[in-house]
């Protein structure tokens, strides 16, 4: 057998709800269409869950993950409550799958949508934001979730996101951040997107405000080609941009690492329309053409997506995208495959037929350079445990106690509640929770250590106050690494 002929072992799920059903549609087409592929079943999901693991997945099943290293996975119903943990996070995180692409391509006129020319790819970062799942209660009023962008994080995904659009045809990528706001975070993601798209000059780039970006994206979509973000906007605007195209359930997503990759359908595993024949098995069937070429299988990808958009074409529809005067027969789910299986080998003739090459991409990320910080100060979480109405919490007088607790190196400067500033000089029209972060700074930032910010929480300690947490503050390259206060 040639290196080509070979078949390339991948692990499969068929999960819960309608998964079972989609996934026997799915395999049935691209074996029909000539799949090289060696299927290995995990079981995932649901049972898993109710057995007592947690995650959702037996821990034999990842050594079949390390194993094939690419999965094609069916939707999994997550049981509510308890301490279960979403087992796609999960996957994505123990894994390395740090890029989550979903292209959102429209097929109108045979699916309705109101954007007919839309044909955007949403690049998502996919560990890190808030969904490294960092909570807390802090107070009894005051929760908190921690949003974590690193730079290897980011330059990995924004130097895949122009990998992608170079090995694919595409014209532009831009980059959704809310850096007006976010300077820190969001500010790294823009400045490591406008070091990286330098790298690139035959590629145009630009940078919009997440609200307006997402605003011209659903109003005119076909502004965009490949769209790069951070992991909450992502799969927020992943989703809208996959409903916009007319379906959720015709979307497939792949989630790539630098050795392990998963394919998934987007949408969730619909138990009530389990076992029924109704289920569109589209989405998952997009997931593995995306893994075909990223198996290097272009041939059978290309076969299976056109025979895909054939079988579109001609009307042969499942109820979820069934529309009269434009569908010719509703199907179910194996008969819609059957149809897929009948049109093997065709083009579509209105819809706009795809051909895949192979694509090869770079993502190798530069080591980030070690320089000096220093530390200048303390932010100090307080919870102030006072049994008081809203409108008699004074700022005033907690500056006055906390000054007490200053030291020869650490001064209280600023005092702010949910990130606005109260003191000194604070409104009585700003609402204050029980929840109150105190800044304080060496004189003309000269250089401390962390026995001068020991002592000072001794020293606030010794005075009564419980605190909750702590957050140093560094000065790099004679840049400050922390947030002013609103209103400072």
């Amino acid at each position: 057998m040639t290196e080509e002929n070979k078949k390339v072992p991948i692990t499969v799920a068929y999960g819960d709800g309608i998964g079972p059903e989609i996934m026997d549609a799915t395999l049935r087409i691209i074996m029909a269409a000539g799949a090289r592929i060696e299927p290995e079943v995990i079981e995932i999901g649901e049972k898993a869950y109710l057995e007592g693991f947690s995650s959702g997945i037996r821990p034999e099943a990842w050594e079949s993950l390390r194993r094939t290293k690419v999965f094609l996975k069916a939707p999994i119903t997550t049981p509510q409550g308890g301490g279960y943990k979403s087992l796609n996070v999960t996957v994505r995180k123990t894994m390395g799958l740090f890029a989550n692409v979903r292209p959102c391509v429209s097929y109108y006129p045979f699916v309705k949508t109101k954007h007919p020319k839309m044909d955007v790819v949403i690049v998502r970062e996919n560990e890190e934001d808030t969904y490294g799942g960092i909570e807390h209660w802090q107070t009894r009023e005051v929760t908190q979730c921690l949003k974590l962008i690193t730079r290897p994080g980011t330059e990995k995904i924004i130097r895949y996101a122009f990998e992608y659009a170079r090995a694919y045809g595409r014209k532009k990528v831009t980059c959704f951040v809310k850096d007006n706001i976010m300077k820190i975070t969001d500010g790294l993601f823009h400045k490591i997107f406008d070091e990286v798209s330098q790298e690139y000059p035959d590629i145009e780039k630009e940078t919009w405000i997440i609200d307006i970006g997402a605003a011209k994206l659903v109003d005119t979509p076909e502004m965009f080609d490949v769209v790069v973000m951070p992991n909450l906007y992502g799969d927020i605007l992943s989703d809208v941009a996959a409903q916009m195209t007319g379906s959720v359930g015709i979307a497939g997503s792949a989630n790539i690492g630098e050795s392990v990759a998963m394919f998934e359908a987007i949408h969730g595993s619909a138990p009530r329309r389990a076992g029924q024949n109704l289920a569109n098995p589209s989405g998952l069937l997009l997931a593995a053409v995306q893994m075909l070429v990223h198996i290097g299988q272009n041939d059978v990808a290309t076969t299976v997506q056109n025979a895909w958009l054939k079988t579109i074409e001609d009307g042969i529809h499942t109820y979820d995208i069934y529309q009269e005067g434009v569908s010719k027969q509703k199907v179910g789910t194996r008969e819609f495959a059957d149809a897929v299986i009948q049109r093997l080998g065709m083009q579509p003739q209105q819809l706009k037929p795809v051909k895949f090459g192979k694509a090869s991409f770079n993502i190798k990320i530069k080591q980030t350079e070690v320089t000096p910080k220093q530390l200048v100060g303390v932010d100090v979480f307080l919870d102030d445990q006072v049994e008081l109405p809203y409108d008699q919490r004074d700022p005033n007088k907690l500056g006055e106690s906390l000054k007490l607790a200053s030291t020869a190196k650490l001064q209280l400067t600023m005092i702010t509640n949910r990130g606005t500033k109260v003191w000194p000089g604070g409104y009585p029209e700003t609402f204050c929770t029980d929840h109150w972060r105190c800044r304080f700074e060496a004189k003309d930032h000269q250089p401390l250590n962390y026995q001068d910010v020991i002592d000072l929480l001794q020293s606030i300690h010794s005075k009564g106050f419980q605190v909750i947490k702590t957050e140093n503050l560094y000065i790099q390259n004679g840049v400050e690494g922390f947030s002013k206060g609103q209103g400072q």
